[in-house]
């Protein structure tokens, strides 16, 4: 992946319109997506006009047979052969790094406060789930493959969601402290902003018992 490319998803906001134009089944105007992340439609125009740059985001011109200029729809540009799950995920996180990059010297605090906010983005789309369906989804999304089930009793009976696969595994292995706080961060922020549970642990590639989070929730 470029670097241009890197660049144009360590925005915040300018992963948004690209995450909502992945996740969208038809194209969507400017003005959809400022009403569906809301900010100002020239905010996402200018973000728009970024990933088209980079190649990102395709547009087409929608004549409706009135007078006037015609609307412009956008759209997610065609996957390429490598954009598989893990790709997918390799650009999420590209995007994350790129934001901690700018950071002078990033420590194990800021890639978890960089997770959290990356949480809390993805948990505001939960549309009124509980926090373990939200936070298995996402790691479903991202190519965890999660797998569910209860503690043991040592974790304050939370529940144990285990991490069967790592897209980041290469990543993890040589940057351990970064990727695997990112992904602490993550799932943090997920439980934190849906509310009814907290993380209790979280296990790394080089804890005895790799890889999961116990999450307690409020009912058992």
């Amino acid at each position: 992946m470029e670097l241009a490319t890197l660049k144009a998803l360590a925005d915040d906001t300018r992963y948004s319109v690209y995450r909502e134009l992945t996740n969208a089944s038809a194209p969507l105007s400017a003005q959809e997506l400022a009403d569906r992340l809301g900010v100002h439609a020239n905010t996402v125009r200018m973000h728009l006009d970024r990933l088209r740059a980079v190649g990102l985001v395709e547009v087409e011109s929608v004549h409706r047979g009135t007078v006037g200029r015609p609307q412009h729809s956008f759209s997610a540009a065609a996957a390429p052969t490598e954009a598989d799950t893990a790709a997918t995920s390799s650009t999420l996180l590209a995007g994350l790094l790129g934001t901690l990059a700018e950071r002078t010297g990033a420590t194990k605090s800021e890639a978890i406060s960089t997770g959290r906010s990356w949480g809390r983005e993805v948990a505001a789309q939960s549309q009124g789930r509980g926090c373990l369906p939200v936070l298995d989804t996402e790691l479903s999304d991202l190519g965890f493959s999660p797998e569910v089930g209860r503690g043991d009793g040592t974790s304050e009976g939370g529940v144990r969601i285990e991490f069967l696969q790592c897209p980041f595994r290469e990543l993890a292995e040589a940057y351990p402290e970064l990727i695997c706080n990112l992904h602490r961060g993550l799932c943090e922020g997920v439980v934190d902003f849906v509310g009814g549970g907290r993380v209790l642990e979280f296990s790394t590639l080089y804890d005895p018992e790799p890889c999961h989070v116990t999450v307690a929730t409020a009912t058992k």
